[in-house]
Parts: structure tokens; C-alpha cells; sequence
């Protein structure tokens, strides 16, 4: 199939490679041209702008960085929108606003263009091994186009219902699952050291017991023995926090927790821990807070 691939950050590499590695034609765009022409060399077509990359494409899929990317690309000046053709698909993977993936809906229905949210669960290292788990929303014949594309990124796909918000709406909730399991876990390391237990031997212990979860598991570890590089950051941990309070005011409904999370990843971006690893960030701010108490 013929592919537009744009956005090729942490996550958009592996993914595009995913998709060169099943026999796609791509074509891939990123606003950092460098990082394009790595994969120009693995077959890849390197476009100069998103509507160029749109050209004969069947198929666009997106994972870019945020709304304000977003809007860029389909609502600035050369309109991507317009240079993709009737008929072909849009898959949105990305972590966007409720509110967005509505506007996009509407703007893809004006012009017949089928749409598809699929949002991705996952790190950097599971997009490289094609085993992220994928949340799909959109028409049947949409998610029909869609499914072997996705199916060559992940080890799952959940389709949640045939608007393409309900799956970015999941989306945002499961990564304020992950926030609130990643605060309780760095409060309980700091409570065990105080006890005079080791941390890890805690975790495995309350997790074998309680959880049997490879997400304790995995985001623990990583809570203990920070990576040289970080996955996802405090500061797209914020920004996911944010558009989920949008998402429940939409809905005339408050989240005590959500509130109560911000103010969090407020005070570690003041802090200086924007850019640290989500996991490992409020950790440390776990520790910081428990040090003034």
C-alpha cells in the first residue's frame, strides 16, 4: 500500500520502520528533515512538506507530537487536508484532544475521506518490537483498511466503537491510569525505604501477591534503574493530563485525582524535571515531596 507516514519522533521511527519492514511504499515526512533521511536509506521516500508526502497516497497515518502540531499540518497554510485525495484513509495515532479528533472527523466526512483514531499504548522499546497494543475507533470499512496496517505495529488491537473520539477519549483515560499507578508506586518506594526495606524487594513482593501486572512490573523497574534515554516525559505526561481534564469538562464531569496529578507535574516542571522520564520525574518528586513533609 501506498503510505504517508508523518511524525518521526521516538516513536514514529519504529513505527515507520514497522511498516517498510511489511513491504509498504512510504513516503515519510518530519519537521526535523534529518531524521527523515535516516530512514531514506532503509527505502523510505522523503517528502519536503506533509502535502507532498499526501500525494497518491491510500493511506495517511499520523503521529505527530500534539494538537498544535496537528493543526499546523491540516489547518495551516498548505492545507493537508486538501492534498489528500477522496477516499484515502487518515489513521491518527497520536495522543491528541477529544475536541481535535471531533474537528477531524467532520473536516475527513466533508470530503470522503474515511477516518480512523488509534491511538498506541507503549513505549519507544515496544513500538521497535511491533508490540504495542492499539485503541481503534472509526467506520467498519475504515478499521477494515486500517487493521493490517495496525496489525504490523502491535500485538493488539481493542476497537472501541465507530467514533473516532471514543478511542483517543480511552486513550487519555488509560494514561491517567498509568500516572496515578506510577504516583502510588513512587509514595510506596519512599514509604518502604523509610521502613528499611529495599524498594525493588518491595515491589516484586506486593506485585506477586496483589497485581501479577507487567505494567507494575515494567514501570517500577524503571522507577529504580533509570534508562540513558527517557521514553515518554513529565511534560507529555502533563500535556496528556491536561487534555483528559478537557475531555471530562466536555462532559460536565470533574476528576479529583486528575486535579490533584496536575499540580504534581506542575511543580516537577518547575523543578527543572520536564524532560525527565514520566516514570522516573515523579519518582523523584515523590522523594521531594516526602523530604519537606
Amino acid at each position: 500500500m501506498k503510505i504517508a507516514f508523518l511524525g518521526l519522533g521516538k516513536m514514529g521511527t519504529p513505527m515507520a520502520r514497522r511498516l517498510l519492514a511489511a513491504g509498504h511504499e512510504l513516503t515519510v515526512w518530519n519537521r526535523t528533515r534529518e531524521r527523515a533521511e535516516v530512514l531514506a536509506a532503509e527505502g523510505a521516500r522523503v517528502a519536503s512538506t506533509p502535502a507532498e508526502a499526501a500525494l497518491g497516497a491510500e493511506a495517511l497515518l499520523t503521529m505527530l507530537f500534539d494538537d498544535a502540531a496537528h493543526e499546523d499540518v491540516f489547518f495551516g497554510a498548505e492545507s493537508l487536508l486538501e492534498a489528500l485525495a477522496p477516499g484515502a484513509l487518515h489513521v491518527s495515532l497520536s495522543t491528541i484532544s477529544v475536541a481535535l479528533c471531533e474537528r477531524l472527523t467532520a473536516e475527513h466526512a466533508r470530503r470522503n475521506q474515511p477516518f480512523v483514531a488509534a491511538p498506541v499504548f507503549g513505549r519507544p522499546s515496544v513500538a521497535e518490537e511491533g508490540r504495542l497494543w492499539i485503541v481503534a475507533a472509526g467506520s467498519d470499512s475504515g478499521l477494515a483498511t486500517a487493521r493490517p496496517l495496525l496489525e504490523s505495529l502491535s500485538r493488539g488491537i481493542s476497537v472501541i466503537g465507530a467514533e473516532p473520539r471514543q478511542a483517543h477519549a480511552v486513550k487519555l483515560g488509560g494514561n491517567f491510569l498509568i500516572s496515578a499507578m506510577i504516583h502510588s508506586l513512587g509514595e510506596a518506594f519512599v514509604y518502604a525505604a523509610a521502613q528499611g526495606i529495599d524498594p525493588e524487594t518491595f515491589l516484586v513482593t506486593v506485585n506477586s501477591a496483589l497485581f501479577q501486572s507487567p505494567f507494575y512490573a515494567a514501570y517500577g523497574q524503571v522507577m529504580l534503574h533509570p534508562p540513558k534515554q527517557p521514553g515518554a516525559t513529565i511534560e507529555l505526561g502533563a500535556k496528556d493530563l491536561r487534555l483528559l481534564r478537557e475531555a471530562a469538562a466536555s462532559r460536565h464531569i470533574s476528576l479529583s485525582l486528575a486535579d490533584s496529578l496536575t499540580e504534581i507535574f506542575a511543580q516537577a516542571q518547575q523543578a527543572g524535571l520536564g524532560h525527565e522520564d514520566w516514570a522516573v520525574g515523579q519518582y523523584r518528586m515523590a522523594q521531594r515531596r516526602a523530604a519537606l513533609s
